[in-house]
């Protein structure tokens, strides 16, 4: 009488799970890519947008005294490229090309004027205005006009874009966007231009009000 002899079945070592686990997540990843490239697929799985935002809630009101001489329009490059130690830019690392439009406006704060920096002669026919000299206001970044031209992730970036809550964010070129247009603004000339504008109109206006001769000036 012969007895067959049943072998366990062999369990697969712990290093097989996680590289057939990495295999798949790769899988998947790049069968991803090739659908979105592939014509037709896009649009039949496709999304919709649904616009489900509350109204809009005023949280304050603030009665503004500043007159905005002068805006200047600035377009920067942004090229961030960050690495990681140890490890090519192939596996973890990421470059980025964005295109950063903004706007900087230039005013002058006429809330800062006091009595003492306003003088008329007795028959009203001449004035003196001392007045702050003008300031930058925050960069304004447009986001219909700014973009990115190109991006470049290492593998383990890709893997981590799936499992983020915001993947691709662009907050970091966007910041150094807006820094740089603010650098640029203040080499710009714009207060100068702004305190220029501001002159004008106030001789303008005092004129038309009968005053023969107005003199403007800027500093504390």
């Amino acid at each position: 009488m012969t007895t067959s002899v049943t072998h366990p079945p062999r369990r697969m070592p712990g290093w097989a799970k996680v590289v057939t686990a990495f295999v798949l997540v790769l899988a998947v990843l790049f069968a991803g890519i090739r659908l979105a490239v592939l014509p037709g697929i896009k649009d039949l799985f496709g999304t919709e947008s649904h616009d489900r935002s509350g109204p809009a809630l005023l949280k304050s009101v603030q009665d503004m005294s500043r007159y905005d001489a002068a805006s200047g329009a600035f377009q920067v490059v942004v090229d961030l490229e960050k690495d990681a130690k140890y490890l090519p830019a192939a596996i973890r690392g990421t470059r980025t090309l964005y295109v950063g439009a903004g706007t900087v406006d230039a005013y002058v704060d006429l809330g800062r004027v006091g009595e003492k920096d306003v003088s008329v002669d007795a028959d009203r026919t001449s004035a003196t205005l001392r007045l702050p000299h003008a300031r930058l206001g925050r960069p304004a970044l447009d986001a219909d006009h700014s973009y990115a031209v190109s991006k470049q992730r290492g593998l383990l970036d890709r893997l981590g874009d799936l499992f983020s809550d915001n993947p691709n964010g662009e907050q970091a070129v966007q910041k150094l966007a807006v820094r740089h247009i603010g650098d640029a603004a203040r080499s710009s000339g714009l207060t100068a231009r702004a305190e220029a504008n501001t002159t004008g109109m106030l001789q303008g206006l005092l004129h038309s009000l009968g005053f023969k001769e107005v003199h403007v000036t800027y500093g504390t």
